[in-house]
């Protein structure tokens, strides 16, 4: 299963990347002009192992977006250990727009291609999130991070964080090839 899925995974984003090429071209244009640069956004997150690895996104917030962050805190609508604000002020309109259809994801083939993430498994958080999880929740952090994941396919943020973490256990513990196609398909 391992040698299959990692195969799948380098050729499934080689394929994608070459294929859609063009969109990267695209967005990072747009983002140019609309907010010139860094056009990539570089997320530390943790993955297998509680070991650190950069994660690639296009941007889709202001500038020092991080830092306001902090002020936000008390404004956080998403139960522990995730933030998420409904209207958050850090996302411009074009930064929504990529993030509800999900292409501001797309520079994470190449962290496929680069092997610290699948393209299904579970999610990666931010390290100070990973440091409030329960005991149960850390065995997410026993497989690579994904692109698509199987709680994504039920609720995505939508979920409580207790909910999301006991289907992607589920994933883990009961994954193989056809689940990996289901929920690929799923996701599209």
């Amino acid at each position: 299963y391992r040698v299959m899925k990692r195969i799948f995974d380098i050729v499934f984003a080689s394929i994608f990347i070459i294929i859609f090429r063009w969109i990267y071209a695209l967005i990072a244009l747009f983002i140019m002009i609309k907010d010139w640069k860094p056009v990539i956004y570089k997320s530390i997150r943790t993955w297998k192992w509680w070991k650190p690895f950069s994660m690639y996104k296009f941007r889709t917030m202001i500038k020092n977006a991080d830092k306001i962050k902090d002020s936000l805190l008390e404004k956080n609508e998403r139960k522990w250990p995730l933030f998420k604000i409904k209207n958050d002020p850090r996302i411009p309109k074009w930064g929504k727009f990529l993030r509800k259809t999900s292409l501001d994801e797309l520079p994470q083939m190449f962290n496929i291609l680069l092997w610290n993430m699948s393209v299904v498994w579970p999610r990666p958080h931010l390290p100070n999130e990973v440091e409030k999880y329960k005991w149960w929740q850390k065995r997410l952090l026993s497989i690579k991070p994904w692109i698509t994941w199987y709680s994504q396919i039920f609720g995505r943020d939508k979920l409580e964080f207790d909910e999301e973490a006991k289907l992607d256990l589920y994933y883990i513990q009961n994954r193989n090839i056809f689940l990996d196609f289901y929920v690929i398909v799923s996701t599209i």
